[in-house]
């Protein structure tokens, strides 16, 4: 295959006009690990650090059904110097939490074992995670990298670039942590109004690809609400049944003024025809398309 005939998933995505809705991947905590080069294709299970110090991260991090992702910051990278690692949490409460240490060595790591299970602290700003994993998927780095600087230039002290974070085809991806809430579908102009309406508490539907503690289906009626009566806090929408039937699902969102008090969503399934879904991936894979066919206000 020549250069002029390669396959780049998110132009293929955007293309076909993918929905992003009900595409963020489940997660409420994070393990954020600073390696400036070298990402392998598996992130860091494919780093070449103590088996012992790697074997502990992964199975905290397994227990505390914590995301383990490589962060770095966009640009050009000093070569010396303490790396970071940070935890972050959104636990049951909606309380966000965050541990930031340094590390040198591999036995550094070891503290990320304890902050996982401490919690962390309230208060801290927002970590904004741009995909820009070349090695796993191409159109992260072509699309995530110019994304990142355009970030970076505005917001320093808050902007990463990160490895593998799911959806490559919806690249460049943003995710920001620890409120949970995936963008997809992004070029540099539009990441700078995502980023700061969002920093703002006004999540708009445009770009969203959902929030990571709720299920793709509610996902799906949250971003169909935010669609409808327009933008509003991370907070201001929360779902409060969902029931399965033959046809879908049935989510009950309620909602602070002033957007309506109360809202049934009915979302249903479609299983996409087989295709490539990543520049690396196989051709046969299908999706699962989650489609808003009613929203109506309760009294």
């Amino acid at each position: 295959m020549t250069d002029t005939e390669r396959f780049f998933c998110a132009d293929a995505a955007r293309s076909r006009n993918d929905p992003l809705a009900g595409t963020a991947p489940h997660g409420t905590a994070w393990v954020l690990i600073e390696r400036r080069y070298g990402w392998p294709v598996s992130g860091f299970h494919g780093l070449a650090l103590d088996p012992r110090i790697k074997a502990l991260v992964s199975r905290t991090a397994q227990q505390a059904q914590a995301r383990i992702l490589l962060i770095r910051r966009p640009g050009s990278r000093p070569s010396e110097g303490g790396n970071h690692w940070a935890v972050l949490r959104h636990d049951a409460n909606g309380a966000l939490l965050q541990e930031w240490g340094t590390w040198h060595h591999d036995v550094d790591l070891a503290q990320i074992a304890p902050a996982l299970e401490a919690g962390g602290k309230p208060g801290l700003p927002p970590v904004i995670l741009v995909c820009a994993h070349g090695l796993r998927d191409a159109c992260c780095a072509v699309r995530g990298r110019p994304v990142g600087q355009a970030l970076s230039a505005l917001w320093p002290d808050l902007v990463w670039e990160c490895s593998h974070v799911g959806g490559d085809r919806f690249a460049p991806n943003v995710v920001v942590v620890p409120d949970g809430v995936y963008y997809g579908g992004l070029d540099a102009l539009a990441s700078v109004t995502v980023v700061e309406e969002h920093l703002a508490d006004r999540i708009r539907a445009n770009h969203l690809r959902g929030y990571t503690d709720l299920t793709p289906p509610q996902q799906a009626a949250v971003i169909a609400v935010l669609k409808r009566f327009g933008p509003a806090g991370r907070n201001d929408h929360a779902v409060r049944s969902t029931v399965r039937h033959d046809r879908g699902w049935l989510i009950q969102i309620v909602s602070r003024p002033p957007h309506p008090r109360a809202l049934e969503v009915e979302v249903s399934p479609h299983s996409t025809p087989a295709r490539q879904l990543t520049c690396r991936g196989p051709a046969n894979n299908s999706a699962i398309e989650y489609r808003v066919t009613s929203i109506r206000t309760l009294t």
